[in-house]
């Protein structure tokens, strides 16, 4: 599949919020296709390093590609970012200048059906960053009682018709397995007819999403651990797309606020209009920053 070319969300204000200057090192916990990362190299080159860690290893070799000619600086790494601390240590990226998360997933996931994370293309219902863990969103949708579907639906997706989709499942799963997204898709429109641009199965297909890699989870299991990594002084960046990640964030930040963060935006960082228009993608992200005290 032909890669598109990434556009990287909130890139200026990243940068602004990681101030990424030259011999730094940083470490970006979701590289992605590398956008932001080749932005902070150029900041910190020639002598800085940065940790590139992903999930997805399409992911890592677009990455790869993206930033070869800065090769030797960058240790590229394929694995969740919850587990950064011991890549950290083989690697020798304590004390970091700098870390970047940029939660959610990227445009890829998106555009390539073959991955199950859209509905707007026939695909897989799969769902998995790193294709090589075994449970996968065909197997929830498949397996799972119509109560945990229920329950992951209403807490994940944030879906007030949670009970009556996982009816709905439930019912048709007995007479054929959903093997791919539009046949889920399909099912939630009969329940909930489609009516302007949002689309019924979209909370589902987040809460899905969400449960398939532990998104959460990992989120709140990685939080101290990347305060940890920093350095008195060092940043801390992380762009959300939903209200579920972006608490999440906000709390952490809170709770450690005049302890071990000193708070860099006192309001949420949105895209501009101009960045909505140009990439309509980054409607939803938001930017959270903190520097370690």
């Amino acid at each position: 599949m032909e890669e598109k070319t990434h556009i990287p969300v909130l890139l200026n204000e990243v940068l602004s919020a990681l101030e990424p200057k030259s011999g730094g090192v940083f470490l970006d916990g979701t590289v992605g296709h590398g956008g932001h990362a080749e932005a902070i190299l150029k900041r910190i080159l020639p002598k800085g390093r940065l940790l590139a860690i992903d999930r997805d290893e399409r992911n890592l070799e677009v990455a790869r590609k993206r930033l070869a000619k800065d090769r030797a600086r960058v240790v590229f790494v394929k694995d969740s970012y919850a587990n950064a601390l011991g890549h950290a240590e083989r690697h020798g990226f304590f004390g970091c200048d700098g870390i970047l998360l940029d939660l959610g997933f990227s445009s890829a996931h998106v555009d390539d059906a073959s991955r199950g994370f859209s509905f707007l293309n026939e695909g897989p219902l799969d769902m998995r960053y790193d294709q090589s863990q075994e449970l996968t969103a065909a197997d929830i949708v498949n397996s799972w009682t119509e109560n945990d579907l229920a329950a992951i639906f209403r807490l994940y997706g944030e879906e007030p018709e949670a009970a009556r989709y996982a009816k709905t499942i439930a019912q048709a799963r007995r007479q054929h397995r959903f093997a791919t997204t539009m046949d889920l898709a399909a099912h939630i429109e009969l329940v909930t007819p489609r009516r302007g641009k949002i689309h019924p199965a979209t909370r589902v297909f987040q809460a899905l999403r969400i449960v398939v890699n532990e998104e959460l989870a990992e989120l709140e299991r990685a939080l101290p651990m990347m305060v940890g990594l920093l350095k008195p002084g060092g940043r801390l960046a992380i762009i959300t797309f939903h209200s579920l990640e972006d608490r999440i964030v906000k709390q952490f930040f809170q709770s450690q606020k005049n302890h071990t963060l000193k708070i860099l935006n006192k309001h949420v960082i949105a895209p501009s209009e101009e960045e909505q228009m140009r990439n309509p993608r980054s409607r939803s992200a938001k930017l959270r920053a903190a520097e370690k005290i």
